[in-house]
């Protein structure tokens, strides 16, 4: 028997130039953004894989398909948007033409695989942690602080399914209402770890999925709706520290326990007589009997806030290492993680989902949250260089100066004006700096009115009936 090439010779296929072009593609950088953030993921994450989906030579690898996902993220820009990226991209290099149509696009994102991202988040996280300075910490201790939010998503069958709306709307008036809990570093305000679930799951059961990022020696700051027995003892038990603010549900009395000081007290909380709905059973049967906390009531004079004073728990126990005025201070800087979350919600444009499934819900999310701690790796480099305040670089001018620099340091022809601009582009972040406004008063409402336009209180399928049906009336009418 004779091979093919025995007869007729090595054979030369009309798709080998398209190949040898997105060979050479899969070795250049695909977007400006790897030039800036491609050191910050972990080596070999993008690669293309030896078998399966992503396998395959295509024009959107996953290296195409990342970083083309990612600008979409930052920029707010729709698919078909992504794709006139690509194709501009192809063109200036001489490449094969692209299909303008977004399906390849659209079928490439749903190809990256949960843990690609998962990967991502927590190497750009690490990529922040990295770059900041010893001195951010608390007592020489990390602390992370946790918080959920919701965002809400495109009214589609499966996402209604996966995400119901609110009981309280009628059916097709609503939207799917995602909710997720994720964990910050107070002091780089970087994303460590996210659980993404729906409305009938709680933040303490969601934070529970993901509290393993919090290892021994770790201080851990919420709020009120995380302060529960089984969270304080579950995690002292392992070496995590908590400040948390007193749940409303419990009461406390000053005149009980031993008296550190005024307003200082340690006190003994019992394990409850019946199991909490949102611990397991293994995890209930592992908890102490009882542990010894520490309550601190601290007054907040401030004009104009609601609050006039701060009842907190803790399992530091030494008030002398760690003051009750220093623990009210670290727990008032609990605002900044409302803050991380307006930037991500606000500024990055997730506070809607615009992906139709439950899965590429997920994958939009996590592409959001990716850019984030990218944006967030370029403010941490900033502060600590300059010594200056990271709070008072602006997210939202940050991500303003990435648009326009990113696209003069990917067209940079050595590594030397590499260099020299992203140097410029530090030094831009740290030139506008926010003012500093402790204790800012503002109303909380909306001067701009909203347009006369009727709630939609009915499905939008028997609106559109019942105005076809005047329609017809009317021209029925002699």
């Amino acid at each position: 028997m004779f091979t093919t090439a025995e007869l007729f010779g090595k054979f030369h296929s009309p798709q080998n130039p398209l190949r040898q072009a997105r060979n050479r593609l899969a070795e250049a950088p695909p977007q400006e953004l790897e030039q800036l953030f491609g050191s910050c993921l972990p080596a070999g994450l993008l690669a293309q894989a030896d078998a399966g989906p992503n396998s395959r030579q295509r024009v959107y690898s996953v290296q195409i398909t990342f970083w083309t996902f990612l600008w979409q993220a930052l920029n707010g820009a729709s698919c078909r948007s992504a794709v006139r990226k690509v194709m501009a991209w192809f063109a200036a290099q001489s490449w094969p033409t692209v299909s303008a149509a977004d399906s390849p696009y659209c079928q490439a994102r749903r190809r990256l695989d949960s843990d690609t991202l998962t990967r991502a988040l927590h190497g750009s996280a690490q990529a922040a942690q990295a770059r900041a300075p010893q001195q951010w910490r608390f007592h020489d201790r990390e602390v992370l602080v946790a918080d959920g939010t919701g965002s809400s998503a495109a009214d589609t069958g499966p996402n209604q399914r996966a995400f119901p709306q609110s009981s309280r709307q009628k059916k097709g008036c609503g939207f799917p209402l995602v909710r997720w809990v994720a964990i910050f570093s107070l002091a780089t305000g970087a994303l460590l770890e996210v659980a993404i679930g729906n409305k009938h799951l709680a933040e303490l059961k969601l934070l529970r999925r993901i509290w393993d990022r919090l290892k021994k020696g770790m201080i851990l700051l919420a709020d009120r709706g995380f302060c529960d027995f089984v969270t304080l003892a579950a995690l002292f038990t392992r070496g995590v520290d908590s400040v948390l603010r007193l749940n409303g549900s419990r009461s406390c009395d000053f005149r009980k326990g031993k008296r550190l000081g005024r307003g200082d007290r340690l006190v003994v909380w019992q394990k409850p007589r019946r199991q909490t709905r949102t611990a397991t059973q293994k995890l209930w049967r592992s908890l102490p009997d009882q542990i010894t906390l520490r309550l601190i009531v601290w007054p907040v004079a401030v004009p104009g806030f609601r609050t006039r004073k701060l009842i907190l728990v803790t399992t530091l126990l030494d008030p002398v290492t760690y003051p009750p005025e220093e623990l009210a201070a670290l727990y008032l800087r609990r605002w900044r993680v409302e803050l991380f979350l307006r930037d991500i919600k606000t500024t990055l444009g997730i506070d809607f989902l615009y992906c139709k499934t439950p899965q590429m819900l997920t994958r939009e999310l996590m592409l959001h949250l990716i850019g984030y701690n990218l944006v967030r790796c370029l403010m941490v480099e900033a502060a600590s260089i300059y010594d200056v305040d990271l709070e008072q670089i602006s997210f939202k001018g940050s991500v303003d100066t990435l648009h326009h620099f990113s696209l003069v340091i990917a067209a940079a022809r050595s590594r030397t004006q590499k260099n020299q601009l992203t140097s410029a582009l530090l030094e831009a972040l740290v030139a506008d700096l926010l003012r500093q406004r402790p204790n800012r008063i503002e109303p909380r409402c909306c001067k701009r009115r909203r347009k006369a336009f009727p709630v939609m209180v009915r499905p939008r399928a028997e609106l559109r009936a019942k105005l076809l049906h005047r329609k017809t009336c009317k021209k029925s009418r002699p």
